[in-house]
C-alpha cells in the first residue's frame, strides 16, 4: 500500500501542476475575447482565428483541468445528501463511483477519441470558417484529458482504499470543499421555504 500511495502522490502532483498552469489560459481567453470585441466594435474588423481561439482555450481549461477538479473534490455532487451520510458510507460511494462509473467512462472515451483524433490528423482537418484554426489539435484534447482523468481516477481509488482500510485519514472528515458554500446556502433557503409553508 505504501508504494501505491507514493504513486498516488506522484499522480496528484502531476495533475496539480497541469491544472494550475492550464487555469491561466482563462485569463488569456478573456483578453482575446475582450480585444476581439473592442476591435470588432471600433474598427468593424473581426477574425475567425481569434473567435475559434477562445473556444479552444476554453476547451483546454475545461478538459485538462478536470483531473485537478477531481483531485480537489470540487466536482459536482449532491452535497446536501452526501454530507448527511456516515463517513464510511461516503467512502464506499466514492469508491464505487470511481471504479464502476468514472474509470470505465474515461476508458471508453479514450478508446473512441483516438480514432476521432487520428482521422482528423491524417486529413489535416481545418476549420470550416475562413481563417480559422486547424481542427485536429483541438480534437487531441479529448484524448489527453481522458488519459489524465484515468490516472487521476486510479489515484483516487488508491486513496479511497487506503482510507477505508484506515491507512490514511479520511478526506471527507476534514470537511467539505469550497464549493460546499452553495449547498449551505441552498439548505438555508430550503429551511426558509419550509418555515414559510408551515405558517
Amino acid at each position: 500500500m505504501r508504494s501505491l500511495l507514493a504513486l498516488s502522490r506522484a499522480i496528484d502532483a502531476v495533475n496539480s501542476v497541469i491544472g494550475r498552469w492550464v487555469s491561466w489560459l482563462i485569463l488569456i481567453a478573456v483578453v482575446i475575447s475582450a480585444t476581439n470585441a473592442v476591435v470588432r466594435k471600433t474598427l468593424d474588423v473581426s477574425s475567425n482565428l481569434f473567435l475559434e481561439m477562445q473556444w479552444v482555450l476554453f476547451s483546454v481549461v475545461f478538459l485538462l483541468c478536470s483531473p485537478w477538479t477531481l483531485l480537489n473534490n470540487e466536482h459536482i455532487r449532491i452535497d446536501i445528501i452526501n454530507h448527511a451520510l456516515p463517513l464510511k458510507l461516503r467512502g464506499w460511494i466514492d469508491m464505487i463511483g470511481h471504479v464502476f462509473f468514472l474509470l470505465p467512462f474515461a476508458v471508453i472515451m479514450l478508446w473512441w477519441s483516438i480514432p476521432f483524433f487520428l482521422n482528423s490528423w491524417h486529413q489535416n482537418e481545418q476549420s470550416f470558417s475562413a481563417g480559422g484554426l486547424p481542427q485536429w489539435p483541438a480534437k487531441s484534447l479529448i484524448m489527453v484529458a481522458c488519459v489524465l482523468l484515468i490516472i487521476q481516477a486510479i489515484s483516487e481509488i488508491i486513496k479511497r482504499a487506503a482510507m477505508l482500510m484506515g491507512r490514511i485519514p479520511d478526506s471527507n472528515a476534514s470537511g467539505p470543499g469550497s464549493h460546499h458554500s452553495a449547498e449551505i446556502e441552498a439548505e438555508r433557503l430550503m429551511a426558509t421555504v419550509i418555515a414559510g409553508d408551515k405558517r
